[in-house]
């Protein structure tokens, strides 16, 4: 019994090495794909919230218990995008660079 096991050991000792090799830049390149999703993803989500104008609006109050008095079910909130209600703040001139 432990001579067929010391065969079989002795037969793939040469190919554990390159096996190690390639199955650890296996892993490496994996977590470093991982990692790229991820900050792939956190911008793409940045880019949406960053579109959300309640901020800036002439109605928004900043108390978490009534953040807009017109539309308290969607302020901050991806829906709040495109508000019609929208009035901002912010002098002209800035609202028109961007």
């Amino acid at each position: 019994m432990f001579q067929v096991l010391y065969v079989l050991i002795k037969a793939i000792e040469p190919f554990l090495v390159p096996i190690c090799f390639i199955s650890a830049w296996a892993i490496v390149l994996m977590i470093v794909g991982n990692f790229l999703a991820a900050i792939r993803s956190s911008h793409r989500r940045a880019k949406i919230m960053h579109q959300i104008p309640c901020a800036n609006c002439a109605y928004f109050t900043n108390d978490h218990r009534l953040k807009c008095p017109i539309h308290p079910m969607t302020a901050s909130s991806e829906a709040a995008i495109g508000c019609g209600d929208y009035e901002s703040t912010r002098p002209a001139f800035l609202d028109q660079l961007g």
